[in-house]
């Protein structure tokens, strides 16, 4: 590749210094000098007045395990100059898995990843990183998948994870992390990862913690009786006690029900950290969430897995026991879903569950059923922002107060499926940067993008990237600081960010004046 030149911008290196003015020469796939450097020839060059250039964003938080592999230019993201994703996410994935395990997790996950190819070798973390590196735009690391681990284990049942069945977890979490992947992930909301207790997660942190790996977590709400503490933040701090592992709340931030409760909702982990519990935290910039409504079910109706689901959901009797329960008995509001995915009756995007409900003269939960059952599970929902405009600035006022912690970064929480997704997987980056920082002005820029890329490096163990310092990887963000901003709304979501003329993955230019190259440079790191 030719060298690349980058003159005249102003550099924010990632460390949270203030910037300096001056030229990056980037050879091959590093960085090679940095600073005052004159004319350099023979190199493409690229005009970075009135620019400044940053280490590429990291997304610790990101559900396209199953979106890169069917649209390896990614856009949605490389266009916001994120240059690096953390897959594996809530427990969600497919490594390490057998082909017939693959086969049957890849559909029950397809309102939240997609279909890649059924052809595909997840029988390791080793093979699953083979499916990206050098094959997709950006890099990504992996967190072996608690819900792949069970799954490997135990199947799709709600048993124990003891004795023979746990020396084998441990060995899969073992040569998983041997094999590259940077922690553990689980979603506590998801199943078969919920059938699961505190014992047998500080087990498997156990091992993640002989590594140097992190336990990334999204907190329990389900099967709260099995959990120390009942759930939530009590036990992932327990594990992270017992264990030795390092811990990550993803997605934690304040909500409508939460909104200016900072110190409420973090006072639990800052009396943890004072006792030595190691301990980071993600956002995203939205007042709402978005997943897939099959883990809406009960408990009881994921056993067997998704062909069972759909037995349950065929069975008019069981169809009405599931659908009294959504209406009745689910600890949630789906009265403000809106749905984001749904390839087979595609019609239904951008449609509330309300309105779809209202249009078939049906319940909620009986409307849902129905729309899971005809769709084979592949659904995804975001829900409603806040009516109220003082509640979600109040939220926005919050979330840039947590970033203002050392121990927080950004993780998206994208899911880049159909034609109705949650902005945030078009504008999260963006919007802390273009919206937040210039609006609530919480801190200064350099450490805006300390949290956003030498934080997230570092706690991941992303070695030689996150900054702008010679020897380091070619992750490089060039943005417009007095134009750059997100243009997804809940209401039009699928908008590219404007003020983000270049993106350079490993020495590639990946997006040229705002258009993307094709280059395919994205490596499976660490």
């Amino acid at each position: 590749m030719p060298d690349l030149y980058i003159r005249n911008c102003t550099i924010y290196d990632g460390t949270g210094l203030p910037p300096t003015s001056g030229n990056i020469l980037v050879k091959n796939d590093r960085i090679e000098a940095v600073g005052d450097l004159g004319e350099v020839s023979g190199a493409r060059t690229i005009d970075g007045t009135g620019l400044a250039a940053s280490p590429g964003f990291i997304d610790t938080h990101t559900h396209s395990d199953g979106s890169l592999l069917e649209n390896p230019q990614h856009a949605n993201s490389l266009r916001q100059g994120v240059t690096t994703e953390i897959l594996g996410q809530d427990g969600l994935s497919y490594a390490p898995l057998s082909k017939e395990n693959y086969l049957a997790n890849r559909q029950y996950l397809s309102g939240i990843l997609g279909l890649p190819s059924a052809e595909l070798d997840m029988s390791s973390v080793a093979s699953f990183k083979s499916h990206y590196h050098n094959k997709v735009s950006i890099n990504t690391a992996y967190c072996i998948a608690h819900g792949a681990i069970r799954l490997e284990t135990v199947g799709f049942e709600d048993v124990p994870l003891r004795g023979t069945n746990l020396d084998k977890a441990k060995d899969l979490i073992r040569r998983g992390m041997e094999d590259g992947a940077v922690g553990l992930a689980t979603g506590m909301s998801y199943f078969p990862n919920a059938w699961s207790d505190t014992e047998e997660l500080i087990e498997l942190c156990k091992v993640v913690a002989e590594y140097q790996g992190v336990y990334v977590t999204h907190l329990r709400d389900k099967n709260t009786d099995r959990a120390f503490g009942d759930g939530g933040v009590p036990e992932a701090l327990e594990i992270g006690r017992k264990s030795g592992v390092k811990v990550h709340f993803s997605h934690f931030r304040t909500d409508e029900g939460t909104a200016g409760q900072v110190q409420a909702r973090t006072e639990l982990i800052d009396e943890a950290i004072k006792e030595g519990v190691d301990v980071s935290l993600e956002l995203y910039p939205y007042p709402t969430g978005s997943t897939f409504p099959l883990s809406f079910l009960p408990s009881y109706a994921h056993e067997g897995g998704l062909e069972a689901v759909m037995d349950r959901l065929r069975d008019p009797d069981e169809r009405k026991r599931l659908s009294d329960y959504l209406d009745n008995d689910y600890p949630r509001p789906i009265h403000d879903a809106v749905f984001s995915y749904v390839p087979i009756n595609q019609e239904l995007e951008g449609m509330s569950l309300p309105q779809a409900a209202s249009l078939r003269g049906k319940s909620l939960g009986e409307t849902l059923c129905e729309i899971l059952f005809e769709n084979e599970g592949q659904v995804g929902y975001w829900g409603s922002p806040p009516v109220s405009i003082s509640i979600w600035d109040q939220i926005n006022r919050d979330a840039m107060e947590l970033l203002s912690r050392p121990d927080y970064m950004v993780g998206s929480d994208s899911i880049p499926l159909g034609s109705n997704p949650h902005p945030r997987a078009y504008g999260t980056f963006p919007r802390i940067i273009g919206r937040f920082q210039r609006k609530y002005n919480a801190m200064k820029l350099e450490q805006t993008i300390q949290r956003l890329t030498d934080n997230p490096a570092r706690r991941f163990g992303l070695e030689s990237r996150g900054r702008i310092k010679p020897g380091y990887f070619a992750d490089i963000v060039l943005f417009n600081p007095d134009s750059i901003i997100d243009n997804s709304t809940y209401d039009d979501p699928v908008q590219y960010p404007t003020g983000i003329p270049y993106v350079i993955v490993n020495g590639d230019i990946a997006v040229d004046n705002e258009i993307c190259t094709g280059n395919f440079s994205g490596r499976a790191i660490p």
